[in-house]
């Protein structure tokens, strides 16, 4: 017999924790919840309840079910905040369902081939040679800073177009984006107004000028009437397309390529056998992406009508989120979930999303994360910790699970 909304509310509370533990305490925070229950209310990612799932059959369903909308007009008045964007950067992907979905993915796939990723890698490994290049003297540095987060966005920059000297706001756009400084309220408002005047002056600029790169094929897609037809995308979509790519191709990226250098750190028998053998790396991405992904929940959903998961009903229109952290240290799906062990064969995680949604850029990423790691590995085989293990922090968000620095010396 399913709980009711208010009932469930009622035994949540229980066992609800706070944001604060979620980031500084996580995986132990997330058991405690899993093992109390399937679904629980906590303070959402804007500070107002959701329905937090926590079990991996749960999550997975909950992934492909098209009763949870993306589209933040199935949320109830009051119910939901989130981003205040304009329309020009928020009629994306992330708060599309079908058909608009649909039609708007399957004109970006023409332009974002395996064949263009592909040609990226030789210069994704200069890159990454030339980072490491730069500090190997110095023999330490916060990786975070001068590696994996410089990695990704002169990649997705090189991918989508943008002039070199375009790039160098961007980092702290999407900080004030991701993780908020509560000094400085007006930071996100001032960062979303920054980030529209970039991307409508830069679409104006390839559309004038036209490159060899992803943006100018989207503003193709957009303007050819032969290409795309009736179903071409509009003015608002192309240009939420490009902040979309670029935010999610830097974002996510930069913690999977740090989270996964520090998940080797704390695992050196396996550090040293990919060091040994780099071929091994990419069969041990998925493992990597699932013990410490870069995003603890998937993108929030809310429920067309009234919906049944792990036996709670959650009316229609309250925020429902879909912990992809505590699925993937589920007991009941993963053989050991707490241990980092790429030699079990554990498939099936979720870091890079599941169903209509998954990521466009995963293999991009994929290719970037395999890349960094064998360079860094080779580059500086005596790579270690500078500080505690215990004094790392974590951004103060549970909408990212990624490090505020990442000290190391070799």
């Amino acid at each position: 017999m399913p709980h009711t909304a208010d009932t469930a509310a009622d035994t949540a509370a229980d066992t609800a924790v706070d944001t604060a533990a979620l980031i500084e305490d996580l995986y132990p925070a997330l058991a405690a919840l899993r093992e109390a229950g399937p679904v629980h209310r906590i303070a959402g990612t804007d500070g107002r309840p959701a329905w937090l799932v926590t079990r991996y059959d749960d999550v997975r369903r909950a992934f492909a079910d098209p009763r949870l909308s993306l589209d933040k007009r199935h949320a109830a008045p009051g119910n939901y905040s989130g981003f205040s964007l304009p329309p020009a950067l928020d009629t994306n992907l992330l708060n599309m369902d079908p058909p608009d979905h649909t039609r708007v993915r399957r004109l970006v796939v023409k332009a974002f081939t395996s064949g263009r990723v592909e040609k990226l890698r030789e210069p994704v490994r200069r890159v990454a040679g030339e980072l490491l290049d730069a500090i190997e003297a110095d023999g330490r540095a916060d990786l975070l800073a001068t590696y994996a987060g410089q990695l990704p966005i002169i990649v997705i920059c090189d991918l989508l177009g943008v002039p070199e000297g375009d790039r160098r706001d961007f980092r702290a756009w999407s900080d004030a984006l991701i993780t908020p400084d509560p000094a400085r309220p007006q930071g996100a408002k001032e960062a979303v107004g920054a980030m529209l005047r970039f991307y409508t002056g830069l679409i104006a600029k390839k559309r004038a000028e036209p490159g060899d790169d992803l943006l100018s094929d989207l503003i193709r897609v957009r303007d050819d009437e032969t290409e795309g037809g009736a179903d071409r995308l509009s003015e608002d979509e192309l240009t939420s397309l490009a902040f979309l790519i670029l935010l999610a191709g830097y974002e996510n990226t930069v913690h999977l390529i740090a989270n996964s250098v520090l998940s080797l750190l704390d695992h050196p028998e396996l550090l040293h056998e990919l060091r040994e053998d780099p071929a091994r790396i990419p069969a041990a991405f998925d493992e990597l992406a699932r013990y410490e992904a870069p995003a603890p929940l998937a993108i929030r959903r809310f429920p067309r009508e009234d919906i049944e998961i792990g036996g709670v009903t959650i009316p229609a229109g309250e925020t429902v989120l879909l912990s992809v952290a505590s699925a993937h240290r589920d007991p009941a799906r993963f053989q050991d979930p707490d241990a980092l062990n790429p030699h079990i064969g554990r498939s099936g995680h979720l870091a890079l999303g599941h169903g209509i949604h998954y990521c466009l850029g995963a293999p991009l990423a994929r290719m970037e994360t395999d890349i960094a790691l064998a360079t860094l590995l080779s580059r500086f085989p005596g790579l270690r910790l500078e500080v505690p293990r215990e004094e790392l922090r974590w951004r103060p968000t549970i909408r990212a699970r990624g490090l505020i620095s990442l000290p190391v010396t070799w």
